[in-house]
C-alpha cells in the first residue's frame, strides 16, 4: 500500500505501526471531548479501534486488503497481550503497598462482592436463556438448538465482563460445533462490556455529587515512615526499574500458564489458570509489598508505573478493538446485543448497590472494588483518572482473582445446566 500518491510506500509492519499511531491519535482526541462532565476518555481509543477494524478492515472488499492484514492477527495478538502485561504488572506495583494492609480491613467485602457481580451475571445470563428460548425465539428458532444458543449465551456473558479466561473455559467445556458461537458472543458483548463500565464510574461519583477530597481521604492507606526512608540505602538495578518490572513480569507469565484441572485428566479436561493478566498482577503484588530483596531494590520508579500503565492499557484496547471491530461487522445480532448490555448493567448496578447498602464501602472503595469484580481493565484506568488516587488499584486486585475464578466456575455452570 502507498500513501500520499505513493510518495510514503508502506508495507507489513511499516504500515501496521503507521495504524496503531493513527489510532491512538484519534482515540485520545475522541477521548478529551467532554459532554457534562463525563468523557470516554481511553476508552476513546477503544471505540477509534473498534470503527478502525469495522470501516477499513471488514466487509467483502476491505479498504485495506486481505493481503495486506494477512500478519495482522499475530501482531494485534502480540499488541494486546503486551499491553495487558504493562498495565496489570503496574497496577500490581502500584497497588502493593498497600494491598495487604487493605485486604485485611476488607477482606470479607472484597470476596463477598467479587460472588455477588459474578452470581448476578451468571443469573443474567439464565434468564437471557430463558426469555431467548420461551419468550421472543430467540433459540431453536436461530441457532437450530439450545445447546448452540446456550453457547452465544456464555460468549456473550465472557463478553459483557470482558473475561479471556471464561472466554476460553466456555469454548473448551462447549461440543467443538459450537466453539465459534462462543466467539461470536465474546465478540458482540465485548464492546458495551468495556464501555458501559468505562461511563458507570464516570456518571456514579456525579450523580451523587461526591465530595472526591473527601473520598479520597477515606481510602487513603499511609506507608510508614521508617519503610519509605529503607528504600534511600537500596541498591537499584536500574534508575527507571525497568529491570525489576521485568522480573515480575516474567515470573507472572510463568505462574499464568500453570493450569489447574477442573475435569478431566488435566490434559483433555477443562483447567483453570490465572493467565498472563492475573499471574503478572498475584507477582507484581507480592513484589510491591515487599519492595525489595535484602539490600536490592525491586520497585519500578514512580514515573516508570505511570508511564507503563498508560501505554499499556491504550496497547491492550487498539489490539482487541480492531479485530472487535472486524466481527462485530461480520456477526452483529441486535437482540444478541442487548443480551450483552443486560449481562453488563445487571451485575454492575446489583453489584455497586449491594457494596453500598450492605457492604457500606466508600465510594471510590466500592467503584474500585466493582471494576475489579466485572474484570474491567479500562475501567480501572478511567476511574484512577476520575477519583484522582492510585489507591483505587488496591480495591481492583483485591477482588479481581475472586471475580476470575468465580465468572470461569459459573461460565461452565450454565453450560451444565442447560
Amino acid at each position: 500500500m502507498e500513501l500520499f500518491g505513493g510518495v510514503i510506500p508502506v508495507t507489513g509492519v511499516s504500515f501496521f505501526l503507521f495504524c496503531v499511531f493513527a489510532v491512538l491519535f484519534a482515540g485520545y482526541a475522541l477521548g478529551r471531548i467532554t459532554v457534562k462532565g463525563v468523557a470516554l476518555g481511553d476508552a476513546g481509543v477503544f471505540i477509534i479501534a473498534l470503527l478502525f477494524g469495522a470501516l477499513f478492515c471488514a466487509g467483502e472488499a476491505p479498504v485495506i486488503s486481505s493481503e495486506t492484514t494477512a500478519n495482522w492477527g499475530h501482531w494485534l495478538e502480540l499488541t494486546e497481550s503486551l499491553g495487558l502485561i504493562l498495565f496489570v504488572t503496574s497496577v500490581g506495583f502500584i497497588a502493593g503497598p498497600k494491598f495487604f494492609a487493605n485486604m485485611k480491613k476488607n477482606f470479607k467485602s472484597y470476596v463477598l462482592l467479587g460472588l455477588i457481580i459474578i452470581l448476578a451475571g451468571g443469573l443474567a445470563a439464565v434468564g437471557c436463556v430463558l426469555l431467548g428460548e420461551h419468550v421472543f425465539g430467540y433459540g431453536a428458532d436461530t441457532i437450530k438448538d439450545i445447546d448452540g444458543f446456550v453457547a452465544m449465551i456464555v460468549g456473550l456473558l465472557s463478553g459483557s465482563l470482558t473475561s479471556t479466561p471464561a472466554f476460553s473455559a466456555a469454548k473448551a467445556t462447549v461440543a467443538e460445533e459450537y466453539q465459534s458461537l462462543v466467539s461470536v458472543g465474546h465478540g458482540i458483548a465485548y464492546i458495551f462490556g468495556v464501555i458501559g463500565v468505562v461511563l458507570f464510574v464516570q456518571l456514579i461519583p456525579k450523580l451523587t455529587k461526591a465530595n472526591m477530597e473527601e473520598e479520597r481521604a477515606k481510602i487513603a492507606i499511609k506507608v510508614k515512615e521508617d519503610e519509605k526512608k529503607k528504600n534511600f540505602k537500596l541498591f537499584h538495578l536500574d534508575h527507571m526499574g525497568i529491570a525489576a518490572f521485568s522480573i515480575a513480569a516474567i515470573l507472572g507469565t510463568f505462574i499464568g500458564k500453570v493450569k489447574i484441572p477442573l475435569s478431566g485428566d488435566g490434559l483433555t479436561g477443562t483447567c483453570f489458570s490465572l493467565t498472563t493478566t492475573g499471574g503478572c498482577l498475584l507477582v507484581s503484588l507480592i513484589i510491591g509489598h515487599f519492595g525489595r530483596v535484602g539490600k536490592i531494590s525491586l520497585m519500578p520508579a514512580e514515573s516508570t508505573l505511570k508511564l507503563f500503565r498508560e501505554l499499556g492499557l491504550v496497547l491492550f484496547l487498539v489490539g482487541a478493538g480492531i479485530p472487535g471491530g472486524i466481527d462485530f461487522v461480520a456477526n452483529f445480532n441486535g437482540m444478541y446485543f442487548v443480551y450483552g448490555i443486560i449481562m453488563t448493567i445487571v451485575p454492575m448496578i446489583l453489584g455497586f448497590l449491594f457494596a453500598k447498602y450492605v457492604l457500606k464501602l466508600s465510594l471510590l472503595n466500592n467503584l474500585g472494588s466493582l471494576t475489579g469484580g466485572m474484570t474491567s481493565t479500562p475501567a480501572l484506568g478511567t476511574l484512577i483518572g476520575t477519583a484522582g488516587t492510585e489507591d483505587v488499584a488496591a480495591a481492583y486486585a483485591a477482588t479481581y482473582p475472586i471475580a476470575l475464578i468465580a465468572v470461569v466456575l459459573v461460565s461452565q455452570f450454565i453450560i451444565i445446566i442447560f
